[in-house]
């Protein structure tokens, strides 16, 4: 088990601890740990970054970016479309999530995919959305970090590769030129094992602070 299941579990036992303290806040839906666990441990709550490049070429209507990183850093660069929802702004001192956000975060239909720089502050809000019983949430593998490396970066496979991989690599050169600027054409029918599409059904979005 990896550092950031450690710090998951800490945080599921913390969140856990806090809601025995704090009954007030006993109306907020929550899964059982036990659920949670098992959520935790199902690969299909990530995404690649090919495929979020994916929906974002083709202008996916059902998905929801979240740059759960810091005003600043998200200022500086973040991927196209994507709100910015801090970590530290999401939830309050024993971890319910504030009202304001709510609504963003509980659109039926939609598919909301969380990322950071790696995935371990993404991961986190994860925790935190799935423990309050939201639904069709998704964590970019590896963040902006795999993001710069296999997108905007993408290596050309060895003369012996398999041609899947001559083929993921001419998807990825198009994508670069699709964000950075440019003409080349995108083969977005190599990328394999895709977020399922949904239909989109938007709630009112509420105002308020936390």
């Amino acid at each position: 088990m990896n550092k950031t299941y450690y710090f998951l579990i800490i945080l599921i036992l913390t969140l856990g601890i806090g809601a025995l303290f704090f009954p007030e806040k006993s109306y907020i839906k929550e899964i059982s740990p036990e659920l949670l666990f098992y959520k935790m441990n199902n690969p299909s709550r990530f995404v690649t970054t090919d495929q979020v490049a994916k929906l974002i070429i083709e202008s996916d209507p059902t998905l929801f970016l979240i740059d759960t990183r810091s005003s600043d850093q998200y200022g500086s660069f973040s991927l196209p479309g994507a709100m910015n929802i801090p970590l530290d702004e999401l939830v309050d001192s024993i971890g319910i999530i504030c009202p304001k956000w709510i609504d963003y975060l509980d659109i039926e239909g939609m598919k909301v995919i969380f990322f950071s720089n790696s995935d371990v502050i993404a991961d986190q809000v994860w925790v935190i959305c799935t423990r309050h019983e939201l639904d069709n949430l998704y964590v970019m593998r590896g963040g902006l970090n795999t993001w710069a490396e296999t997108i905007l970066m993408p290596q050309k496979p060895s003369e012996y590769s398999p041609d899947e991989e001559f083929a993921l690599y001419d998807f990825r050169r198009g994508a670069c030129q699709y964000f950075v600027g440019g003409s080349i054409s995108i083969k977005s029918d190599v990328v394999a094992d895709q977020v399922p599409r949904v239909r989109r059904k938007k709630k009112t979005v509420v105002a308020g602070g936390c």
